[in-house]
């Protein structure tokens, strides 16, 4: 690997291109310092730094062969720093938005307007990560919670036990926990939304 470190960053990258991974190696002990500085300057916070940066890397090695490094690897790599920290950037304000919405709601009376428009944001969410469940998983779901169907009679409509039945509706309500979060997901489970 020590004749990578002589070689230049174009070099290194048609290399990387090849799925050489000692190109790959020498990409990220060249780069890693430098980004993850850069980075942390950006976030302040050096495990979301260190956690953009490895990302960075990961993706970088997934898209090797398809990789297209029109200007220079500094260039296209701090590129997509700045828009990782972007983004995350972005994620921080809405998570800090809603954190300071749940906040206020619990705190004040908010308007009629608001709660609905949050309320909506909120079913949207939901139904989101409802519809992307497998596709039994979301039958029996929306047969649980929507047409309030009892196990037993899922299970007659759909030509299985009703044990299965549980344990299917027991896997989706993990599901949606993990995705959702356990405030959500305590909303769903008591149909407050």
């Amino acid at each position: 690997m020590s004749t990578y470190s002589t070689l230049s960053d174009h070099e290194l990258v048609h290399l990387l291109q090849n799925g050489d991974k000692d190109a790959f190696a020498e990409i990220y002990a060249r780069f890693f310092g430098l980004l993850y500085v850069h980075a942390y300057r950006k976030l302040g916070d050096e495990d979301e730094a260190s956690d953009l940066i490895q990302e960075l890397f990961a993706s970088l090695w997934e898209k090797q062969p398809s990789l297209r490094v029109s200007e220079n690897l500094s260039s296209y790599l701090y590129t997509s720093v700045r828009n990782r920290v972007l983004n995350l950037i972005e994620r921080r304000k809405v998570n800090q938005r809603y954190m300071c919405s749940l906040a206020d709601y619990s705190e004040t009376d908010h308007k009629y307007a608001d709660e609905k428009l949050r309320e909506s944001e909120l079913r949207q969410m939901i139904e989101k990560e409802i519809n992307s469940l497998p596709e039994q998983m979301r039958i029996i779901f929306q047969m649980s919670r929507h047409e309030y169907l009892s196990y037993k009679e899922i299970g007659e409509r759909l030509e299985m036990s009703e044990q299965a039945v549980k344990s299917v509706m027991k896997r989706t309500l993990k599901v949606l926990r993990q995705r959702l979060g356990l405030f959500v997901f305590l909303m769903i489970f008591f149909h407050l939304v």
